[in-house]
């Protein structure tokens, strides 16, 4: 499985952004496709998921009503639209798989093991 995350970027707080996730190397069936993000200092934190077959999704409480997470089949791509952008969102976020995912499994980042590389999203006040 390899995950090609893109669409980061610097913007102004109240903006918005929408990053992308490029999925290949499999089907998809069963798995969950999550973001996560990592500032300077800090550990890496889930933002949110998705359960590729079913659509179920999941988000941290800092996001809610700001981010929406998607995915397009037909592409094999999963999207994080960001919207009301605040500075306490600037780290660098990174996509991530896991096969045979539960819901109870979406949000613990250390038990997906596929991840794209980071993309820097910058948001200033």
């Amino acid at each position: 499985v390899q995950l090609q995350a893109s669409g980061g970027g610097l913007v102004q707080a109240g903006g918005s952004l929408r990053l992308s996730c490029a999925a290949s190397g499999g089907t998809f069936s069963g798995y969950g496709l999550g973001w996560f993000r990592q500032a300077p200092g800090k550990e890496r934190e889930f933002v949110a998921a998705l359960k590729w077959s079913g659509g179920e999704t999941l988000y941290t409480d800092s996001v809610k009503g700001r981010f929406i997470i998607s995915r397009d089949k037909a592409k094999s791509t999963v999207y994080l639209q960001m919207n009301s952008l605040e500075p306490e969102d600037t780290a660098v976020y990174y996509c991530a798989a896991k096969p045979r995912i539960i819901s109870s499994t979406l949000g613990v980042p250390s038990l997906y093991p596929y991840w794209g590389q980071g993309t820097q999203v910058t948001v200033s006040s």
